[in-house]
C-alpha cells in the first residue's frame, strides 16, 4: 500500500557501494608508508578490490545472514552415530572463502606480508567480524608449527593457501585448511599451567592420546587444532587433526556451543577428548614457549580487529551526520556533534596507525623490531581493545534511535566490541605481560623508548608525557597494582609519537592536547573547542580521494 500520511525525508542513505580501503585515508597512507615502492601498486590493487567487496551490498547481506542464522551443533546423525559437526549458514562460508582467497591467512613469507594482511584484515572484517576468528588462528599457528619442520612442511602450505574448502576430510586430501585452538579449561582459564588434560605417549615418535576437555575451543569446524595438555614432561603443545589420515574422525566430542554476547556468527565450543590422537609440537614441558609467537600474532589481530570495528563505527557516524539535518542544519556542522565526531575519529586513527606500525615491525623482522613488539603488542592489545566498546557505543548514539535498531548494523558492532579485550588474555594479563617484559627483557624497553623518542621535540605535551613515563618506569614500588595505569600511559605515548610523526598537524595536535595534555573530559566530545575539529572530521569521512 502506498504511504499517504507523510513523505520519508531527512534519512541518511545506507553506507554501501564504496571502497572501504580507498575511503580510509588513514589506512591508505599507512600502507604507502610501510610498504616498499615496488610492492605498492600490487598491494593497492588487491586492497582496493577487497575494499569494494567489503563495502558492497552483497557483503553486508552476508554479514547480516551469518549473524541472524548462527551455527548449529549436530552431535549425532539420523542413525545415532556420533558426528559432532557444526553447521553454518552459506553466508558464513562465502565470507570465509572470500577472505581466504584474498590472502588473509598468508603473511609470513610474502614480501610486506604482514602489512598487506593487516590492512586486508582491517578492511574485510568491517563487513563481518565473527569469521575473523578462524582467519586469525590459522594465520597465527604458522610460527608454532615451525617448531617442528616436518609438521610445518605438511600443514603450512595448507594454512597459507588461497583455497577454502569447507568439507571435513583428511587435511592431506585438501587444497587448503583452517586451524583452531583449544587452550583453556574450566578450572584455570587463562592460567593454562593448571590444565589437567593428560597426554599419554604412544610408540610412534611424537604421537600421543589425549584425555580431558577444553572449556573454550574456537572454530570447532576447523581441520585441526593446537591444544595444550600435560605430558609426562609437563605442559606441552599438540596438533590435533579433526580427521585422521585414514578418513576416520578423531575423537572430538562437542558438548555444546557457547551462547555468546556477540560474535554470533562464529562457533565457540566446549569439547572433550577421550583417546584423541595428537602429534607433539615442540618439546615436552615447553608448551607455553611453543605457542608464545602464536599468542603474539593473535594479539595483533585483536588490535586490528578492534581498529576495524572502530573505523566502521566512526564511518557510519560521520556518514549519518553528513546527511542528517536537525535544528536548522546538518549534524556534521553543529559544533557539539563535530566535537564528538572528531574525538571518535582521533581514537580510530590512533588505533589504525598503531596496528599498522606493529605489522610493519613484523615484516622488518630485525632484532630491535622484535624487541619492540615484545612490549608494544601487549600494551596495544590492552589499550586499543579497551577503547573499542565505549567508542562504538558513542558512535551508535550519534545515530540516535536509528542506531539502536538492528537494521543499522550498529548493535552488532557494539556486541562484538568487548570480545578482543577478552580473547588471548584480558586486560590484567596484558598489563602483567608488559611488566614481565620490563623486568626481564631490557632490550624490549630500550626498543620501545627508541621508538617513542623518534618524535621528541615535535610536541611539548608529548615530550612531557615521555618524561613522566620515564619517572613512572624508574619507580618499581607497587608496580603490579598500578600496572594498568602504566601500560595505558605507554600505549598513549606510543600512539602520540606515531601521530606526531605521520598524521596531519590538526590530528596530532588534538590527540596530544586531549590524551597527553589533559585538555579532555571523561566522555567523547570533550575536546578543546579551539582545535581544528572540522578538518579532523572531514579526514574521517568515508569518501574516496
Amino acid at each position: 500500500m502506498a504511504a499517504t500520511t507523510h513523505t520519508v525525508s531527512n534519512q541518511a542513505p545506507p553506507l554501501l557501494g564504496y571502497d572501504v580501503f580507498g575511503a580510509d585515508r588513514v589506512l591508505t597512507e599507512a600502507v604507502e608508508r610501510h610498504l616498499p615502492a615496488d610492492l605498492l601498486d600490487d598491494a593497492r590493487s588487491g586492497l582496493a578490490e577487497l575494499g569494494r567487496s567489503a563495502g558492497s551490498a552483497q557483503a553486508a547481506e552476508w554479514g547480516a545472514q551469518a549473524n541472524e542464522n548462527p551455527p548449529r551443533l549436530r552431535t549425532h546423525d539420523r542413525y545415532g552415530n556420533r558426528v559432532d559437526e557444526v553447521d553454518f549458514h552459506p553466508a558464513w562460508h562465502r565470507l570465509l572463502g572470500h577472505a581466504v582467497t584474498a590472502g588473509l591467512t598468508d603473511a609470513w613469507d610474502r614480501p610486506g606480508g604482514h602489512v598487506r594482511r593487516t590492512a586486508g584484515f582491517l578492511v574485510w572484517t568491517q563487513a563481518e567480524a565473527g569469521h575473523g576468528c578462524p582467519l586469525s588462528m590459522t594465520h597465527a599457528a604458522v610460527p608454532a608449527l615451525r617448531t617442528d619442520p616436518a609438521v610445518a612442511a605438511e600443514w603450512e602450505p595448507l594454512l597459507t593457501s588461497r583455497v577454502y574448502e569447507e568439507e571435513l576430510r583428511p587435511a592431506g586430501q585438501k587444497a587448503g585448511a583452517l586451524l583452531g585452538m583449544g587452550m583453556t579449561e574450566k578450572q584455570g582459564g587463562t592460567d593454562v599451567r593448571s590444565n589437567t588434560t593428560r597426554a599419554e605417549p604412544l610408540s610412534g615418535e611424537g604421537e600421543y592420546l589425549l584425555t580431558g576437555h577444553k572449556w573454550f575451543c574456537s572454530a570447532p569446524m576447523s581441520d585441526g587444532f593446537l591444544v595444550l595438555a600435560q605430558a609426562p614432561g609437563g605442559l606441552t603443545c599438540f596438533l590435533l587433526p579433526r580427521v585422521l589420515p585414514d578418513g576416520t574422525r578423531n575423537v572430538f566430542a562437542i558438548q555444546r556451543l557457547k551462547d555468546k554476547l556477540g560474535n554470533r556468527s562464529n562457533a565457540s565450543a566446549e569439547v572433550e577428548f577421550d583417546g584423541t590422537w595428537v602429534r607433539r609440537i615442540g618439546e615436552e614441558g615447553r608448551g607455553v614457549r611453543t605457542i608464545i609467537d602464536m599468542v603474539a600474532a593473535t594479539r595483533l589481530d585483536c588490535v586490528t580487529g578492534s581498529a576495524a570495528l572502530m573505523r566502521q563505527a566512526v564511518a557510519q557516524a560521520v556518514h549519518h551526520s553528513t546527511y542528517r539535518s536537525a535544528f536548522g542544519g546538518l549534524l556534521v556542522d553543529k559544533p557539539l556533534m563535530r566535537n564528538v565526531l572528531a574525538d571518535l575519529a582521533l581514537e580510530s586513527e590512533a588505533a589504525t596507525v598503531l596496528a599498522m606500525r606493529l605489522a610493519a615491525a613484523y615484516d622488518a623482522g630485525t632484532g630491535s623490531e622484535s624487541a619492540f613488539l615484545r612490549i608494544a603488542v601487549p600494551a596495544a592489545k590492552y589499550w586499543v581493545t579497551k577503547r573499542c566498546a565505549p567508542l562504538v557505543a558513542e558512535a551508535l548514539e550519534c545515530l540516535g534511535g536509528n542506531g539502536y535498531v538492528e537494521e543499522s548494523g550498529m548493535p552488532r558492532l557494539l556486541r562484538e566490541a568487548p570480545l578482543n579485550s577478552i580473547w588471548e588474555g584480558s586486560g590484567n594479563v596484558q598489563a602483567l605481560d608488559v611488566l614481565r617484559a620490563l623486568q626481564r627483557e631490557p632490550l624490549a624497553l630500550n626498543a620501545f623508548l627508541q621508538e617513542v623518542g623518534r618524535a621528541r621535540g615535535a610536541d611539548h605535551r608529548l615530550d612531557r608525557a615521555i618524561r613522566d613515563l620515564l619517572t613512572e618506569l624508574a619507580d618499581l614500588q607497587g608496580i603490579e597494582a598500578r600496572a594498568r595505569r602504566l601500560v595505558e600511559r605507554m600505549a598513549l605515548v606510543l600512539q602520540g609519537s606515531l601521530l606526531v610523526r605521520w598524521a596531519p598537524p590538526e590530528v596530532a595536535d588534538a590527540f596530544c592536547a586531549s590524551r597527553l595534555g589533559g585538555e579532555w573530559g571523561s566522555a567523547f566530545g570533550t575536546l578543546p573547542h579551539t582545535l581544528d575539529l572540522a578538518s579532523v572530521v572531514e579526514r574521517a569521512r568515508p569518501v574516496e580521494v
